[in-house]
C-alpha cells in the first residue's frame, strides 16, 4: 500500500553563487569498520542517521544475505539513506541523499562514522538537481 506524504521541501540556495539545487547526495565507502549483521541493530543505526540529519524516516527495509552481508535502506520524506555490506571484504557502501534546505546529510555521515568506526573513509559529495 502506498501512503501519501505531503512534500514541503524547499530547494537549497547556495550562499556563494545563488544557484538552486534539490539536495546533497553523499556517496561514502567505509573500509575496515565494525561489522553489523544484526537486522534490528542496522535498523536502529539507519533511524539514528536519519534523525541526526534532521530528516523524517518513513520506513525501513533490511535484507540479510547468505552466507553474509546485509543491505538496509531508510526511506525519508527528504529522500533516502542506504547501507550495503560486504563483510568478506571488510567494506560498507553508503548513499545519503537528502533534499531541501533543512536536512544535514553530513550529520548522518558523522553518525555513521561513530557507529561503524571505519579505519578508512572515502566520500563523494554531489549537488543534485542544479538549476
Amino acid at each position: 500500500m502506498i501512503e501519501k506524504t505531503k512534500r514541503s521541501i524547499q530547494w537549497v540556495t547556495s550562499e556563494k553563487n545563488k544557484l538552486k539545487y534539490a539536495g546533497i547526495h553523499l556517496i561514502a565507502e567505509f573500509w575496515r569498520g565494525k561489522a553489523i549483521e544484526d537486522e534490528k541493530r542496522l535498523k536502529k543505526i539507519l533511524i539514528g542517521a536519519a534523525k541526526a540529519s534532521n530528516s523524517t524516516p518513513l520506513s525501513v527495509d533490511i535484507k540479510k544475505f547468505l552466507p553474509q552481508g546485509i543491505t538496509g535502506v531508510v526511506l525519508l520524506a527528504e529522500s533516502h539513506i542506504s547501507i550495503h555490506s560486504w563483510p568478506e571484504y571488510d567494506y560498507l557502501a553508503m548513499d545519503i541523499f537528502t533534499c531541501g534546505d533543512k536536512s544535514m546529510p553530513d550529520k548522518a555521515l558523522d553518525y555513521l562514522r561513530k557507529e561503524f568506526k571505519p579505519e578508512r573513509v572515502e566520500v563523494k559529495k554531489i549537488k543534485r538537481g542544479m538549476i
